[in-house]
């Protein structure tokens, strides 16, 4: 069954709307630009930058507690433990070994629910900390290396632009040989590197903790400036995201990654595609890739500076610029997006994890009594899916408008405010028809 893993790892065409795509398209870019003109006429100044939230003392005390950390973090290692194990002595056949969608479903998947409803558990139970940790510890060093200057996220963005290559681009990468060496590797590196560099690398330079903590900015449960967890507004949380060189790309390349998704699975695409060799197929595919987060940041870019023909209030831009101020708005619409594409392959693949982690290593075993058990793909309507879909990127969009919105309120003068973001809405409206079309275009 997990052949299904590679052709439709995301949700190429849908031809089954509730309503007709231009008019999906329309009402989807006119919810957003009405939101930007109410917001215009009612928000005039900034409601999310100072934002604290309620401190939440009793669960920060268990959370911080010797027994919680330490059962987030050997459920981590017992987690990649399992799936490295599985990916290098389990079945051979991408439909029997459930390593690949443990990686792909689980894991990359999972880590969008799993930010937004518990914040920023991921790094509390990342496997790598703990192994890079428990290496340092044994060989007694007390001391790390500085973090080279201006390193930023580039680290993370050249971990996660591997990861999306493997994932979009690579033919095989649901061979669980594949997945292995991926895994084995990727866990080498950052290990090492958290051996050398301390904790302080995991923030910057593991892309997937990296990910996780982007998304848990919109969470509603946060960390205060005391390390408490609190209770927050979730729109106030995405307005605390670090304006670092690097944040730009990451975003946009996850965009970029996801447009170019739906873009593979297209028949337009497919039809031109499906006779080429293995190297014509990695040469095009990774152009296609390219390209599309080359758009992607190239809109984005160029709207949130063309925001600076107005003028910026003195002090009010950090060093990634205006790109980076107003980058936290793409943060909602990610995950609108990953929601519109993932769903359904969410939904039904994610099974798939559960139905063969009965037998994770080619044994003949059945542990959870699901051996001969199928994917039930009735549970979810064509109608339901669509609805998502389009529901997710409009939410996004929106949300990123409201986010958007009130940092321009604490850049620009009052009287400057609606100018300034034309070209931001309009990069806006671009990316919400552009979304729903990616997703329901056959």
């Amino acid at each position: 069954m997990l052949e299904l893993l590679v052709p439709m790892h995301g949700i190429g065409g849908r031809g089954d709307l509730p309503v007709p795509l231009w008019l999906a398209i329309y009402s989807a870019g006119a919810a957003v630009a009405v939101s930007f003109f109410a917001l215009a006429a009612f928000w005039s100044r900034p409601r999310f930058e100072q934002t604290g939230g309620t401190a939440l003392a009793a669960l920060t005390r268990l959370v911080d507690g010797k027994l919680v950390r330490g059962l987030l973090k050997l459920a981590g290692l017992v987690a990649l433990a399992l799936l490295i194990g599985a990916a290098w002595f389990g079945s051979d056949s991408p439909a029997e070994n459930p390593a690949p969608t443990w990686l792909y479903v689980w894991i990359w998947v999972g880590i969008i629910p799993l930010s937004l409803v518990f914040g920023p558990i991921w790094r509390l139970a990342n496997p790598l900390r703990t192994l890079s940790g428990a290496i340092a510890s044994l060989v007694r060093r007390t001391s790390y290396r500085r973090l080279p200057d201006g390193i930023a996220y580039w680290p993370a963005v050249a971990g996660l632009a591997g990861f999306l290559w493997l994932e979009l681009v690579y033919p095989d990468a649901s061979e669980p040989i594949v997945v292995a060496a991926f895994v084995t590797v990727y866990t080498v590196v950052n290990v090492a590197a958290g051996i050398i560099y301390g904790p302080a690398w995991f923030a910057i330079g593991d892309s997937f903790e990296v990910y996780a903590e982007v998304l848990a900015r919109l969470s509603p449960l946060g960390r205060g400036d005391d390390g408490r967890l609190v209770i927050r507004n979730p729109l106030a949380g995405l307005a605390t995201m670090p304006r670092r060189r690097g944040i730009v790309a990451l975003l946009c390349l996850l965009l970029g990654s996801t447009a170019f998704d739906g873009i593979s699975r297209w028949s337009a695409w497919t039809s031109r595609t499906g006779e080429l060799s293995h190297g014509q197929h990695l040469l095009v595919y990774t152009a296609g890739l390219v390209v599309a987060v080359g758009i992607v940041t190239a809109l984005f870019v160029f709207a949130a500076r063309t925001t600076g023909t107005a003028d910026v209030r003195p002090g009010a831009v950090g060093e990634a610029g205006l790109p980076g101020a107003f980058v936290h708005s793409l943060v909602p619409i990610a995950i609108g997006y990953a929601v519109a594409h993932y769903f359904s392959f969410a939904m039904f693949q994610g099974q798939e994890g559960v139905l063969l982690a009965t037998d994770p290593f080619g044994r003949g075993w059945d542990l959870l009594g699901t051996s001969g058990m199928r994917i039930d793909y009735a549970f979810l309507g064509t109608g339901v899916i669509a609805g998502v879909q389009i529901g997710a990127i409009v939410l996004g969009h929106v949300l990123g408008v409201v986010s958007a919105h009130d940092r321009a309120a604490s850049l620009f003068r009052r009287r400057q405010l609606r100018q300034a973001q034309y070209p931001m809405l309009a990069a806006m409206v671009a990316f919400t028809a552009g979304g729903i079309a990616l997703v329901t275009a056959s």
